[in-house]
């Protein structure tokens, strides 16, 4: 059986920030100065890298924006809730993992969210290792993120297949010999796996 790696968002979980801005804001313009501050800002790549804490993250906010600590505590809140299980794809983890199919993660994601969303979900024991940004230090779509994985878990990328919905993740991941799916739905998903995981 080969190796199947996993992305979070996107993938197992939703990630929609726009959603979130939307219920979060009404106003039009206030949206688009979060987006722009917050999820377009290069803090929030920070954060995912582990160089940045919430906190830290929070005031920096703050101080672009004008908005209050509590608001954007509560914003976070929200961001965190947003991130609820895609259940056909856990669905599909849970089928491999009765197929007895090596299953790992690997996701860019602050630790403090990862942390949370350990204790909020139940499916983690699935997967025999997880590598988390905020938790490394390093990112996709970043080689180096791969390799780590590949070394930590002792995987031959070869024997490896990596599922992620964004192309240039994919593309970095294939440039170092790893099998690559780029994921639009489910049933896409695992008809693709279906040929990688059978092939010889």
């Amino acid at each position: 059986m080969r190796n199947v790696i996993f992305d979070l968002g996107g993938v197992v979980l939703e990630w929609n920030p726009e959603a979130i801005l939307e219920k979060y804001y009404l106003d039009l313009d206030a949206r688009a100065t979060m987006r722009a501050a917050l999820f377009q800002h290069p803090d929030w790549l920070l954060l995912d890298r582990g160089a940045l804490t919430e906190t830290e993250a929070i005031l920096r906010l703050g101080k672009r924006t004008g908005r209050s600590r509590p608001e954007l505590m509560r914003l976070f809140d929200a961001v965190r809730d947003s991130l609820r299980l895609k259940s056909d794809t856990v669905a599909l983890i849970e089928r491999l993992a009765r197929q007895r199919v090596p299953l790992y993660c690997l996701s860019n994601m602050s630790a403090s969210t990862f942390a949370y969303l350990r204790s909020r979900y139940a499916f983690w024991p699935l997967f025999r290792g997880i590598v988390i940004s905020g938790e490394v230090r390093m990112m996709k779509p970043e080689p180096e993120i791969f390799v780590h994985l590949l070394r930590r878990y002792e995987l031959t990328a070869g024997d490896t297949v990596f599922i992620d919905d964004l192309g240039p993740n994919v593309q970095s991941a294939q440039a170092v010999g790893l099998l690559t799916v780029l994921f639009r739905d489910v049933q896409q998903c695992e008809n693709e796996l279906e040929c990688l995981l059978g092939a010889e």
